[in-house]
């Protein structure tokens, strides 16, 4: 073991700000700073390697945009998320919101088969039992401890079971959402 000069007081001043945060958030590393401090034990053990984060894949914006070409050919999404719509009474952005949902469900309706993640109505108690899947199921409110966990279903989550978008023919530029319109 080769013996170490000590730190620097900058260096000394940042460990600090370390092991406060640290000490903070991390229960188990606070309990072995008190049996550290208290000489039950003369030296922490580093903790195992946690498992790597998942890997982050690469994902290509076409389908997202073909999509969003589709809400806005059926229902003018984009045309009505761009305007500014203070200016107009709520009876007209009603009338909007119409054409624009009917036209965006017809999309969803023919392009993506959608289901409820959970099965139970809504303000139904349910449970999430350890190891549940937390993507597809999110504890809101004072989640505190470990699982398993009870409360109300406050939404049923949705999970697509099928895409069926269009193919596209070969140099399509699906970043063309809707081409601009030239009236002669």
């Amino acid at each position: 073991m080769t013996e170490q000069s000590p730190p620097s007081a900058l260096s000394r001043l940042g460990l600090a700000f370390r092991v406060f945060f640290r000490t903070l958030f991390d229960p188990e590393f606070a309990g072995s700073t008190l049996d550290l401090l208290s000489g039950r034990v003369t030296k922490i053990e580093s903790p195992q390697p946690k498992a790597p984060p998942p890997a982050l894949l690469e994902t290509s914006p076409d389908s997202a945009l073909q999509l969003l070409g589709l809400l806005q050919q059926e229902g003018r999404l984009v045309d009505f998320l761009q305007e500014d719509v203070v200016r107009y009474s709520d009876d007209e952005i009603g009338a909007a919101v119409r054409v624009v949902h009917e036209g965006c469900r017809k999309v969803l309706n023919e392009h993506i088969i959608l289901a409820p993640i959970r099965q139970e109505a809504e303000g139904a108690r349910v449970s999430l039992e350890p190891g549940f899947d937390a993507a597809a199921m999110r504890p809101t409110g004072n989640v505190v401890g470990e699982p398993p966990f009870t409360g109300t279903l406050a939404h049923r989550g949705w999970r697509a079971t099928e895409v069926r978008l269009p193919k596209l023919a070969q140099g399509h530029d699906v970043g063309v959402i809707t081409p601009a319109e030239i009236e002669l």
